[in-house]
């Protein structure tokens, strides 16, 4: 993947947070931006994809909203179990 150089203006103390994580991690900062400007990204085109079908099929229903909810509170659990059994996945 091709990558391009760019100049952005953030908060010191947020350059500073994400300079610890990118050690911490072992990455460069780039890293830590890119995966964060990525996953806005991704959030971005879902809530896009919420909409469309909201505008097709009405809203969502409190009780979906919590099924929802529960089923990613469940993945992220599984998710969190398996990178402490397997750091590298």
């Amino acid at each position: 993947m091709a990558s391009k150089k760019v100049t952005i203006t953030l908060d010191e103390a947020l350059v500073e947070a994400l300079t610890a994580a990118a050690h911490e991690d072992g990455v460069p900062v780039s890293r830590v931006v890119s995966s964060a400007a990525e996953r806005e990204l991704r959030r971005r085109a879902g809530m896009a994809v919420v909409r469309e079908w909201e505008a097709e099929h009405g809203a969502f229903t409190p009780e979906e909203l919590a099924a929802a909810r529960a089923e990613l509170a469940e993945a992220e659990a599984a998710h969190l179990s398996r990178t402490k059994k397997n750091p590298a996945a």
